[in-house]
Order: structure tokens, then C-alpha cells, then sequence
């Protein structure tokens, strides 16, 4: 009897977050647990550098791997309900046949010319990461373009790259970026406005070569869908996110669908400006909302009502469509709050700081362009162990900078050595609740997306080195 062949199949995203938990947890048990001294800065408590000590050590057990996606949770509750309640805005919208109807006639407009959405939409998304970090507001955009992309013959991969590239490599070259930047500025003692030529010039490189790379691919497939990363999975996507093309009362663009479609695009873009801090960015003429993820989950659940009853839609079909949607992103959620998880069994464990101290020690006394290159490579570990920009700013910037002064390297190019190498990692990282959040929207492996995305990293690492050390020199 012949032996069947066995193929390796890629754990899910679940499996994947929760293996990295237990080897954060087993590290616990290996690296010296110690500690920095903080300093309050307002509501934010800043490491001072060369205060490092050793401390007990905590060491986490199963039982507090068991707990600290649940922790995580309780850490990502305002970005869960988010997601949950972007899909049930969606799927009030899907409900009103608006989507189809839409999408239906931008593919009859474009008639042939879909490849120009590529670079109108990732410099749109490469604008939105590098001025306000939009980052985990693009997940509201996958359901919506996925279909969009799939319809006009290209794959799920090509509508993701589109979305996290474009938006991810504006994050990489953030300018003005206040969660970013912003903060890292704020932690150096500096000017937001310091270094930015250097990251102007970055994100106009930068993304005109993800663009070319999302091109060249998004090319390939729509000759040939064979020679898509994910092949295997053409006939299962096109049901997916399929448009019935046949249906000609569905795909009609009514007076309804055309209100709903309104009501789609200004919560959309209410979205996106009331998230932006003009005040940072010394814009005084328009004033700054500051809405967080509070303040978007209501947005989306009062715009997902609104929608309904626009169409008149009945009470009991307006809930449906809302839970129904909400439930197609409950998966979505669950990722987000596995991956918190990570960093609370660090912080946990006391490792977060003795990793830090371990790169502060490293750097000491590297020349100038040796030290920007070193301090590049040593965030890339760093993003990886700590996905949150803001996070990673508040740990590392109090110290990385004092130590940029004795190599004659500005704390500008420190800032933008932080910010490149965060950007960077979370194209690619499990500990990004991006990255398999999208995917997980998308229903791509997380080993097709990393063959697919390596490539482009490779690129922007050698290049951003590039950046690095000329900007030391010059």
C-alpha cells in the first residue's frame, strides 16, 4: 500500500502567538530578571539610563501563560470592540447590496485600467502611516478591499499588500508621526520637525519601491493566477469574496445604495481626520477631535444605525446584518488579545529592561556610523519583543539618545533608526496584531505572506542602512 506524503502545514495565527508566549515564558526562566529606575513624565514613567539593577527574578509558569492572553485582553479591549464594531458597520452595508453595487461600477469605469489603484491607494495609506501612524485603523479597510481587488482578477495577497505596505512602510518613514515621532521627540527633548529630510527622503523611496514591488507581483497574477502565492486558494477566494455578477437587480446602483455608500465614505473619512492631531502638527485653523478607539467604536456602531435606517432597513434585519458582521471579525479580536499576551508575560517577568540593558552595554563605544547601524539592528529584535512604537519609544529613547551624545550621532537619526527598524519588523511579525489580524481577514498562511513579504524587507533594510549611515556622516 503506498504511503501517503505528508505536507507541512503552517500552525494558525492562534498556535503561532501562543508558541512565542511559551517561549517568552521559558525565557523568564533564563534571563536575569532586573529593572530601570523610572521617572514620571506626566502620565508616562521614563527609564533613566545607567540605573539598570538586578531584581528577584519572576520566572512565569503555565499558569500564567494561561493568563496572559487574558491579561492581553484586558490591554486590547478598546481595539477588540473596535474590529467588532467595524465588522458589524460592515456588515449592515453589505446587507444594503451598497458594496457590491459599488465596487460593480468602479471595475466597469476602470474597464482594464484596476492596476492604477494600486499607487493611488498606497500613497493615500503611505500618507495616513507617516502623518498619524495609521496602523491599526487599516484594519477596517481589509473586508472592504478585499473584494475590490479579488473582483478586478488579482489575489488576496496583492489587496493586503496594498493596505499593511503602503501604510507600513508611511509608518517606517513617519515625518510628523505623533505615537511615534511624536513621542520618541518628546522623550529626546527635540523638535518634531528635527531629522525630517531624512525621513521625507526615506518615505519617497521607500514607498515608490514597495509600490513597484506590489505592482510587478499584482502584474503577474492577473496574467497568470497561477502564479500567485496563494493558488491553491483561487477558486476558494473568488466564492469568498465573491460579487454575483449575474445578479443585475444587485448590482444596480440605487438611490438607497447610493445613500448608503455616503454614509460609508464620511464615517470613513470622520475616521481618519478625527484621529489626526492637528495641534501637533501646528495646524490651528482645524480643530483636533482626539478620538481613540472609545470614541471610533461608537462612530462605526451610531454609523452602522444610521445606515439601516437610511435604507429603511427593519429593526430585526438591521441587528442581523450588524452581528452577523461583527462575528466575521470576532476571530480578528481574539488575535489581537493573544498577542498583547507576549509582552505582559515580559513585563511579568522583569526581561522587558535587562533585554534593553543587554543593547546598552553593546553600544558603548562603537564609532558613529558603527553605533547608528548597531542601534538600527538591535531595534529590530526589539520591535519584535515589543510590537507597540509608543511602548518601545517610552522603554528605549531615555536611553539610546545619552548614548548617541558621546558618538556625535543626533538624537534625530537615533529617532529615526527607532522608528524604521518598528516599522520594519511589524510588516512581518506574529507579535503584530496587525499583521495577523489582516491576514486572518484575508485567509493567508502566515508562511505564504512571509515568502511573499521577505523580499521587499531584505530591500528596505539595505537601504535604510544606507540612510543610516549617510546620515551619520553627513
Amino acid at each position: 500500500m503506498p504511503m501517503k506524503s505528508r505536507t507541512f502545514r503552517m500552525p494558525s495565527a492562534y498556535t503561532i502567538l501562543f508558541g512565542i508566549i511559551l517561549i517568552m515564558m521559558l525565557l523568564t526562566w533564563v534571563i536575569p530578571a532586573g529593572q530601570y529606575e523610572y521617572t514620571q513624565n506626566g502620565d508616562v514613567a521614563q527609564p533613566i539610563a545607567g540605573t539598570y539593577h538586578r531584581v528577584d527574578s519572576n520566572a512565569q509558569s503555565i499558569f500564567d501563560v494561561m493568563l496572559a492572553s487574558f491579561h492581553g485582553f484586558y490591554e486590547a479591549v478598546e481595539i477588540a470592540l473596535f474590529i467588532l464594531m467595524v465588522g458589524g458597520f460592515l456588515g449592515v452595508i453589505m446587507k444594503t447590496g451598497a458594496i457590491n453595487a459599488g465596487i460593480a461600477r468602479v471595475i466597469r469605469l476602470l474597464n482594464g485600467r484596476e492596476k492604477f489603484m494600486i499607487p493611488i491607494l498606497m500613497i493615500l495609506f503611505g500618507l495616513g502611516g507617516t502623518s498619524f501612524g495609521m496602523w491599526e485603523e487599516t484594519m477596517a479597510f481589509y473586508p472592504l478591499l478585499l473584494p475590490v481587488f479579488i473582483a478586478a482578477g488579482y489575489d488576496s495577497i496583492t489587496a493586503v499588500s496594498v493596505i499593511m505596505l503602503g501604510a507600513g512602510i508611511g509608518t517606517l518613514c513617519s515625518t510628523v508621526n505623533p505615537f511615534a515621532t511624536g513621542i520618541a521627540s518628546g522623550f529626546a527633548g527635540i523638535s518634531l520637525g528635527d531629522g525630517l529630510f531624512l525621513r521625507l527622503l526615506m518615505l519617497l523611496i521607500l514607498e515608490a519601491v514597495a509600490i513597484t514591488y506590489v505592482m510587478r507581483y499584482a502584474a503577474k497574477v492577473h496574467a497568470n493566477p497561477q502564479a500567485s502565492i496563494v493558488a491553491s486558494q483561487y477558486e476558494e477566494n473568488r466564492k469568498r469574496f465573491a460579487i454575483n455578477w449575474d445578479d443585475q437587480e444587485g448590482m444596480e446602483l440605487t438611490g438607497k445604495r447610493k445613500l448608503a455608500l455616503i454614509i460609508f465614505a464620511g464615517t470613513f473619512l470622520l475616521m481618519i481626520y478625527s484621529v489626526i492631531p492637528f495641534n501637533d502638527l501646528g495646524i490651528t485653523f482645524l480643530p483636533t477631535l482626539g478620538w481613540y478607539f472609545t470614541e471610533l467604536s461608537a462612530l462605526f456602531l451610531v454609523a452602522g444605525i444610521i445606515a439601516g435606517l437610511a435604507v429603511r432597513m427593519k429593526e430585526q434585519e438591521l441587528i442581523e446584518g450588524f452581528v452577523q458582521g461583527a462575528s466575521e471579525l470576532l476571530g480578528v479580536a481574539f488575535i489581537i488579545a493573544i498577542s498583547r499576551g507576549i509582552t505582559v508575560i515580559m513585563n511579568s517577568g522583569f526581561i522587558t529592561d535587562t533585554i534593553l540593558n543587554w543593547g546598552e552595554q553593546a553600544l558603548a563605544g562603537a564609532s558613529s556610523v558603527l553605533f547608528i547601524v548597531l542601534t538600527y539592528l538591535l531595534y529590530l529584535p526589539l520591535s519584535f519583543l515589543i510590537p507597540s512604537s509608543s511602548g518601545l519609544a517610552t522603554l528605549s529613547i531615555p536611553i539610546m539618545v545619552p548614548l548617541g551624545e558621546f558618538t556625535n550621532i543626533s538624537s534625530a537619526l537615533i529617532i529615526t533608526a527607532f522608528q524604521s527598524a518598528s516599522g520594519l519588523v511589524n510588516l512581518l511579525t506574529p507579535t503584530s496584531a496587525v499583521v495577523m489580524g489582516a491576514l486572518a481577514v484575508a485567509h493567508i498562511p502566515y508562511d505564504r505572506w512571509l515568502r511573499y513579504v521577505i523580499g521587499l524587507v531584505a530591500i528596505v533594510l539595505v537601504l535604510t542602512i544606507g540612510f543610516l549611515a549617510a546620515g551619520s556622516i553627513l
